[in-house]
């Protein structure tokens, strides 16, 4: 009797959904993941509902992050209930490689727990789970050995968008006292050059012509470059440079001490590197900085700037602030206020004080009230947007290059990004996505700009 319909006609493929929290590398994870996933026949889907694999690819950065992922169980656990739906459900990232078996604990629900240095290994977990039944968790450190495998030529081609991530360095040696990073991504590991090159060069095959490169500290990268000279992350740049095709280089985040003399360099002399840098102050206190173990003080920092605007005049400068931690005075937020307006930024971040559970500072004695942290974080916020307003006002009547990357709302209109990072809107007339235009800067709002095209 010969085979129905049904019998001959292939499965439908199994969809995994992947919600990301925090930082561009949990990004750059969850394209990882997918790719690893798309190797076992899983295709992406935006709708949780339809989902044979959950993945929660989770930050701990901030306070109640894992209250927070707790939560979304909380809501997967009721979707997988319905219909005695075979959803499995992972719980991935930094509150993974924190929490653990505690993750499982307290939300039976979960399959998979592993940390940001496993997710190569998803297929494997995946295969573990389904012969046991049982939860699998996975949370050591073998950050070489991820690399090794992520870096295995694909044998699916995967779309790209205009812009990407890629990561060269993780982990962290620098053991700040309010951060978790050197305890959820361990110590300090630096991708070698031939490797990253070589995904540079696949991602503008597949269509990118920005790439932002990506660390805990990125700029402490450096590894065996060609012909057996050590690099550091300007030498990097440099080469990255080189690849025709790809238009626009960036990099984050990085720290104040390891922004060495070739760094500051490469931003005057190579034109691909985006005149923008996010360089976390964090405090503009030495006493509140020494008590953080930055190991730098305000004065050193304020003198750094000042390097890197005369190799770049027009750089744009960015920042991370964190307002009432242990110990803080008025004195030392003052000191912070007077580093914002002798550096002034085009953009920053600022967040209260949240202890991490693990860290030294989390211990001290001495934490401030949270209305006295409200009020400071707010007096900061205050003078950190009107110095991001006074930048943009800058760019009118400015003709900036902008890299045309989504369509607008309005028929016609493209958004595009220029090289300070702002959204720019504009009528692309024939243009399209992937293209670069020279755009004069016409009217600003609080976080994008509108122009029109004119010629080159």
């Amino acid at each position: 009797m010969p085979p129905t319909l049904q019998e001959t006609s292939p499965a439908a493929p199994s969809k995994v959904f992947i919600k990301t929290y925090g930082c561009q590398m949990n990004v750059y994870d969850s394209e990882r993941m997918g790719e690893v996933l798309s190797e076992r026949g899983y295709v992406t889907t935006q709708a949780v509902e339809e989902a044979d694999l959950v993945i929660l690819n989770t930050c701990h950065i901030r306070e109640k992050a894992a209250e927070k992922v707790y939560s979304e169980l909380g809501r997967l656990r009721r979707l997988k209930s319905r219909g005695g739906r075979d959803m499995k459900i992972a719980v991935a990232g930094c509150v993974a490689q924190a929490e653990g078996e505690e993750i499982v604990r307290r939300a039976p629900v979960v399959d998979l727990v592993f940390g940001p240095q496993t997710y190569h290994r998803l297929p494997d977990l995946l295969d573990r789970h389904g012969e046991t039944g049982a939860a699998v968790i996975e949370t050591e450190l073998p950050v070489d050995e991820k690399f090794e495998i992520l870096d295995a030529p694909a044998t699916k081609p995967v779309r790209r968008g205009v812009a990407a991530f890629l990561t060269v360095q993780e982990g962290c040696d620098k053991f700040c006292t309010f951060c978790v990073v050197p305890y959820t991504r361990g110590a300090e590991f630096s991708r070698p050059a031939d490797r990253i090159l070589a995904e540079a060069r696949k991602l503008v095959d597949a269509g990118v012509r920005e790439i932002t490169l990506l660390g805990q500290n990125v700029n402490a990268w450096h590894g065996d470059g060609l012909a057996g000279h050590d690099w550091t992350l300007g030498h990097l740049l440099n080469a990255l440079s080189d690849i025709d095709g790809l238009e626009r280089l960036r990099y984050t985040t990085s720290h104040p001490r390891d922004m060495d003399n070739e760094l500051i360099t490469a931003h005057g002399v190579n034109p691909k590197l985006m005149p923008y840098l996010h360089l976390p102050v964090q405090s503009g206190s030495d006493r509140i900085l020494k008590a953080m173990n930055r190991k730098h003080t305000a004065a050193e920092y304020i003198e750094l700037v000042g390097r890197i605007r005369d190799a770049r005049p027009d750089i744009a400068m960015s920042s991370d602030f964190i307002v009432g931690f242990p110990g803080e005075t008025d004195a030392d937020f003052a000191a912070t206020m007077d580093l914002v307006r002798q550096v002034t930024y085009a953009q920053a971040f600022s967040f209260k004080y949240s202890p991490r559970p693990g860290t030294p500072a989390s211990t001290e004695a001495s934490q401030v009230p949270e209305e006295v942290k409200t009020a400071r974080l707010a007096e900061l916020q205050a003078l950190l947007g009107e110095q991001q307003a006074s930048f943009n006002e800058a760019c009118k009547g400015r003709v900036l290059d902008v890299l045309l990357e989504k369509p607008g709302r309005q028929e016609g209109q493209l958004i595009g990004r220029s090289p300070y990072l702002q959204s720019v809107f504009i009528n692309a007339g024939d243009h399209a996505i992937g293209d670069t235009v020279k755009v004069a800067i016409e009217t600003v709002g609080p976080n994008s700009l509108t122009g029109h095209m004119v010629e080159a």
